[in-house]
């Protein structure tokens, strides 16, 4: 057949497939990762067909770019494009001067096996103008049906009948056999359709026109139903197409570079494709295709569904027979059920469920924790917010790109003033070094210079901000809750995290891409400065009593849990004046963070040796360098709780003006201040609240109960090696075992729960909360907290999570468990409650 031409139409917007096809021609839709059209193209070539013609209308150059002039598939390619929608033959009308004989039409949006030597045999051995391939079809309500003689010539057609008008399962598949005399019928001033026009028409005069009705694979790809049912049929060989990869075992077809974790189960039939990543305990099974560079978390299943390229699958999620657009992101926890179908580029919160059937359209997120039952075709919001409770963050290569981080730094370099300087540092991973290297490009094209301190703990990044009177800072860390996540955190002048006002002004300039963009004499430089750890650790020594600690020469144990505090330790130690056995005292790019369990363990450890080596106190900073764990002279754990009461009342006994503290702290720290005659400012919970307080000039100590110990006069931020520090000052000025001040503080029962709590319920909870306060008084500085006597409760809905945290504090730990929950049974019968009504 190396004489007959094909035309393969591929102009079609595919509308009832979106949002799949929201941003990509339907030709273009991935089976078993290769494009539809390109499986149509092998077919002609397989079948001796290489003179082939496309017409093209909608993203035409999303397909001319792809196939080019089709040399690399074996065949010669050329186009003809629509500027306006032609109809199916008015579209190959224009593909007229292109042809130069007999020749195929076929769809570019099907999904076919068909022998075309016999179709175009059939066509010859009739001496037909026109030869339509039919297919017998169960249910053809969809399809146009045709009625044909025993002999084949057509005697009806019928475009999308009702069943009452059904006279044939026959329809027409769209592949045609024409000779170069039909484009005479066709008119060239208007839209013009060969099944409802031209072939009725050629019927009615009486020309030779013939169907073949195939018993070879075909469907239309129409909608999500078909799509599924087509990388189904794909997979399972129903149809002959060439399979990407190699059969790694009977039905299993994986690509290049592919990382399967040994715990992975896949289970054919399944198609990965190049450079995936399938992590511990994931499953892929029945029939499931992901695409390139996509990646299956840990615990992650994806069952008969379909993941496009550069999809994720957070750990634990599920995907039951669905379709991930490409670059879609799932977080963990979540599920997307059966024939629910999620565009381009849609992030998907934690614990999210996608019910059956919706469509979530490109660029939209679904909130943690979200039921989404309809489907979304606009936020409510135009863009969501950059940042989150810690700064700005991302699945790296997914939600975190090089191309995110380059935009981050020109808004954030934008923002501040001509020639500024910002300071950046890092964690020893690998992704925190790509990202921050793409926010200095960001940065520097914007007119800022950038001195890089590389891999450096978060608090001597801050330290040099205030000292080199930058305009800024940044540092790029792994997420200490998921080890693919990378945080961004950046810093005004005095190395305190930007306010929500700053966060707005980034954000604007980030969506609209409004960037400065100077000359390039007026760049910005990249410097690498080499005294920020020497002018960090003087800071830090002048900050304490460093001659009253090294009079006690004290012995201590201290881990630095593989951080890059680890490199401040060594000189700091040694001018301290204290004996120090130093543990995991280096740092692991494959080690940046710890979970809390790592943690535990590392404290389990320096407990034993303290014990052992008869210390006086132990201590784990954590890898970010912000929080330091205690361990006192007996080797027990010093609370969080414990430490903050410790140091608020050191401070106020020394003489501070004045100290804050959130509204979740105990009963005893505004009585500690207050015995010592200092006054106490309540704040927000939450780390920005807590460091915009320790800004004020009257403010000499901040802190919580979850570590964040703060001494403004050293920096508005919290940092585990002053932390470290000041406990040994507070060591010696007692002049007393660590274990013996803790003993003699008055005794604190404070618990802390979180509770699920879908976002359209929280309203209501708070307000059934507060309804609750008949015998007590209401504080309202963060959410509600309700004070009786001497017990208190507050709850306070997360603005990042669906849930609530309860703190509750009270004569005893029992009281105070039973206290929390009483008010956690609260939210969960609101919750129920919301959701029978809603049933």
């Amino acid at each position: 057949m190396s004489d007959l031409q094909a035309v393969v139409m591929a102009g079609g917007e595919g509308t009832r497939l979106r949002p799949l096809t929201s941003n990509l021609p339907k030709p273009m839709l991935p089976v078993a990762n290769r494009p539809l059209m390109e499986h149509i193209v092998d077919l002609l070539r397989r079948n001796g067909i290489t003179d082939v013609v496309a017409t093209v209308q909608f993203l035409s150059s999303v397909i001319r770019n792809y196939f080019d002039d089709g040399s690399d598939m074996g065949v010669s390619l050329a186009y003809a494009t629509e500027d306006v929608p032609l109809g199916t033959a008015g579209s190959v009308l224009g593909a007229r001067d292109l042809l130069t004989g007999r020749f195929l039409v076929i769809s570019g949006d099907a999904l076919t096996d068909l022998d075309l030597g016999r179709a175009l045999a059939w066509h010859q051995e009739r001496e037909a103008a026109a030869t339509l391939v039919l297919k017998r079809m169960p249910d053809p309500l969809e399809f146009g049906i045709v009625m044909t003689a025993p002999d084949g010539r057509i005697e009806r057609f019928l475009e999308k009948p009702s069943w009452g008008q059904v006279f044939s399962d026959a329809v027409n598949t769209g592949i045609y056999v024409l000779e170069p005399e039909v484009l005479d019928l066709i008119p060239d001033d208007r839209p013009y359709d060969f099944s409802s026009e031209l072939f009725p028409r050629m019927l009615a005069d009486g020309l030779p026109i013939f169907g073949f009705i195939t018993d070879d694979y075909w469907t239309d790809v129409g909608n999500a139903e078909a799509y599924l049912q087509a990388q189904l049929d794909a997979v399972e060989g129903r149809v002959e197409v060439d399979m990407p990869g190699f059969e790694l075992e009977p039905g299993v077809w994986v690509g290049e570079d592919v990382d399967i974790d040994d715990s992975a189960v896949i289970t054919g039939p399944a198609v990965i494709g190049d450079n995936c990543r399938v992590g511990p305990n994931a499953r892929i099974e029945g029939g499931a295709v992901i695409g390139d560079h996509a990646i299956v978390g840990a615990e992650a299943s994806v069952v008969g569904g379909v993941v496009m390229e550069a999809g994720h699958v957070g750990p634990g999620s599920q995907v039951r027979g669905s379709v991930l657009g490409r670059g879609s992101s799932l977080g963990r926890g979540s599920t997307v059920e059966e024939g629910a179908v999620l565009g381009d580029e849609v992030v998907v919160g934690s614990g999210a469920l996608i019910k059956p059937g919706v469509k979530v359209y490109p660029l939209r997120t679904v909130e943690a924790g979200a039921i989404v039952t309809e489907s979304i075709v606009r936020e409510r919001r135009a863009s969501r917010s950059l940042f989150g409770a810690r700064g700005v963050s991302g699945l790296v290569n997914i939600g975190m790109t090089p191309q995110v981080a380059v935009r981050l730094g020109m808004a954030y370099g934008t923002m501040l003033p001509r020639n500024s300087t910002v300071v950046l540092g890092r964690d020893a991973s690998r992704a925190a070094r790509t990202i921050k290297r793409a926010l200095i490009a960001g940065l520097t094209s914007t007119g800022v210079t950038c001195h890089d301190l590389e891999l450096m703990a978060l608090p001597v990044t801050r330290f040099t901000v205030g000292t080199e009177q930058a305009a800024g800072g940044i540092s790029v860390r792994t997420s200490n809750e998921d080890s693919e996540v990378v945080q961004i955190r950046l810093f005004d002048s005095e190395g305190a995290d930007i306010d929500e006002s700053t966060q707005r002004k980034i954000d604007r300039l980030f969506f609209r891409e409004d960037f400065r963009r100077p000359g390039a004499q007026r760049l910005g430089e990249l410097e690498f400065p080499a005294h920020a750890l020497g002018g960090y650790s003087t800071g830090l020594l002048r900050s304490v009593e460093l001659d009253v600690i090294r009079s006690a020469h004290l012995k201590v144990v201290i881990d630095y849990a593989y951080g890059a505090a680890s490199r401040v330790g060594t000189s700091v130690l040694g001018r301290l004046g204290v004996q120090a056995l130093s543990v995991n005292a280096f740092t692991d790019e494959h080690r940046p963070v710890l979970g809390s369990a790592e943690i535990d363990r590392l404290i389990e450890t320096v407990s034993e040796h303290v014990k052992k080596s008869g210390s006086d106190l132990g201590v784990v900073l954590e890898p970010g360098g912000e929080i330091a764990h205690l361990i006192d002279d007996r080797g027990n754990p010093v609370t969080q709780g414990q430490a903050l009461l410790a140091f608020l009342q050191h401070e106020v006994q020394r003489g501070a003006r004045t100290v804050a503290v959130p509204v979740s702290a105990p009963f005893l720290a505004e009585r500690l201040a207050a015995d010592a005659g200092v006054p106490l400012q309540w704040t927000p919970t939450g780390l920005p609240a807590l460091m915009a307080q320790a800004q004020r000039v009257e403010v000499d100590f901040a802190g919580d109960t979850e570590g964040t110990l703060i001494w403004p006069h050293f920096m508005p931020a919290s940092d585990a090696m002053m932390t470290f520090c000041k406990a040994l000052e507070l060591r010696v000025t007692a002049g007393k075992p660590l274990s013996d001040l803790l003993g003699a503080l008055p005794d604190s029962h404070l618990v802390r729960r979180t509770v699920r709590t879908p976002w359209q319920q929280k309203g209501t909870v708070m307000r059934e909360v507060a309804m609750r306060a008949k015998h007590g008084r209401q504080v309202l500085l963060d959410g509600v907290k309700i004070v009786e006597d001497d017990r208190w409760v507050l709850v306070i809905p997360s603005p990042d999570e669906p849930r609530c945290t309860i703190w509750a504090e009270a004569s005893s730990q029992h009281e105070a468990a039973a206290l929390a929950e009483d008010y956690a049974d609260l939210v969960d019968r609101v919750v129920a409650n919301a959701v029978d009504e809603s049933a």
